[in-house]
């Protein structure tokens, strides 16, 4: 589990969340930019969460989403095990 937290971009969307939600809390007036800002941090830490469980799947011998980065190396791997 920490080579999917530290190897991908999870750690650093957790860590940027952390300074955005202090700086929402700290008294800043909210803004569009902030609403942005909170828009932003969510959209990247779905897609971090979704590149962690494709890498699992993928890594689990399951079938990978067909939109996913990974369905290259999956269908190498693929090809591979029918050889061999």
């Amino acid at each position: 589990m920490r080579a999917y937290i530290f190897g991908s971009g999870l750690f650093a969307t957790i860590t940027s969340g952390m300074s955005l939600l202090r700086s929402v809390r700290g008294g800043e007036p909210f803004t569009w930019r902030t609403a942005m800002l909170l828009a932003s941090w969510g959209i990247s830490l779905a897609l971090a969460i979704g590149a962690i469980v494709d890498t699992k799947r993928a890594n689990a011998g399951q079938a990978v989403p067909p939109e996913s980065p990974l369905v290259s190396k999956e269908q190498k791997q693929l090809r591979k095990r029918l050889r061999g």
